[in-house]
């Protein structure tokens, strides 16, 4: 039975994946951004699609220092993954792009046909525009060559096995690191920025489940949002993070710091559509099983 290959298999959203129909590839087994490495692994594994959810991923530090990074490798794997896909004759793609690819000012909520109206935020504009190219080389070898390849574009993703740096990392699992070090050290708790921008969140493990339910339901044209459609501010998150670990020291917002857009509210009418009784992880229940699987992993997560 022919399998579906993940890339960045070992990662946040990749590694949500689970079942033997799945092969997951890590950047342990080749490197996407170069176009011999990727033509060898789907010869070697023969799938019958492709979840593309390999990325180079990082919070608004990471984008602000190192925007050519940023740029190159994700244009090279997402280039590389959907061209050699085409060349071996998978017929079903899903490419995971981000609502980083949104122009910083837009009417919300946001939604597919909205992305290319502007330019988009100043922190993290080389991630977008290879996520954006991302997606219009989905749209154009869909046209040309009648593939069903399609884009989701999940809100902020958490869960386990994510990417805990805290100086380059995604806003929640550098808070869940910075949380744990203050409650060890008996030191304050430092939270870049407000506090007062809102994100909307959601579990990995949604995430997987609904692409899944896309892969084998969806055949359209636009991108597909994954989101909850409920904000919650960065401070309410920090607050909860806290009373989880049951942290009793001070809790700091340096206002000197970057944070970012104030809110990106997205449509999500597709999926509601599609699946009227899917039921999202809350947001506690979600960061419980984060912070757990940290705590219980420290010596071996990505830090």
């Amino acid at each position: 039975m022919k399998k579906i290959l993940i890339t960045g298999g070992s990662g946040l959203v990749g590694s949500s994946f689970i079942g033997e129909e799945f092969i997951h590839l890590s950047s342990k087994d080749g490197d996407l951004r170069n176009k011999e490495s990727i033509k060898s692994l789907i010869e070697k594994t023969n799938p019958e699609g492709i979840i593309h959810c390999a990325a180079k991923v990082g919070g608004v530090l990471g984008n602000t220092k190192y925007p050519g990074d940023f740029y190159h490798d994700n244009i090279m794997m997402n280039t590389n993954v959907i061209e050699e896909a085409k060349n071996k004759g998978i017929k079903k793609l899903v490419f995971f792009s981000s609502t980083c690819v949104f122009p910083d000012e837009v009417e919300y909520p946001l939604s597919p046909e909205k992305i290319h109206l502007g330019p988009p935020h100043q922190s993290n504009y080389a991630y977008a525009y290879a996520k954006r190219m991302g997606q219009v080389q989905i749209q154009a070898y869909k046209d040309q060559h009648d593939l069903n390849y399609f884009t989701v574009i999940p809100t902020n993703i958490y869960g386990p096995n994510d990417s805990y740096d805290m100086e380059n990392g995604h806003v929640l699992p550098s808070l869940i690191h910075k949380m744990y070090l203050a409650r060890e050290s008996g030191e304050d708790f430092i939270v870049w920025g407000s506090g007062n921008p809102l994100r909307e969140f959601i579990f990995s493990e949604d995430v997987a489940k609904l692409t899944m339910n896309l892969y084998r339901d969806y055949n359209g044209n636009a991108p597909v949002i994954l989101s909850t459609s409920n904000e919650t501010s960065i401070k309410n998150v920090v607050l909860m993070i806290a009373d989880i670990f049951d942290f009793k020291g001070n809790i700091k917002f340096d206002t000197s710091k970057p944070e970012g857009q104030y809110r990106k509210p997205s449509d999500n009418s597709v999926i509601r559509q599609m699946y009227p009784d899917f039921k999202f992880t809350q947001m506690r229940e979600g960061l419980e099983k984060s912070i757990n699987w940290f705590i219980e992993n420290y010596k071996i997560a990505r830090k």
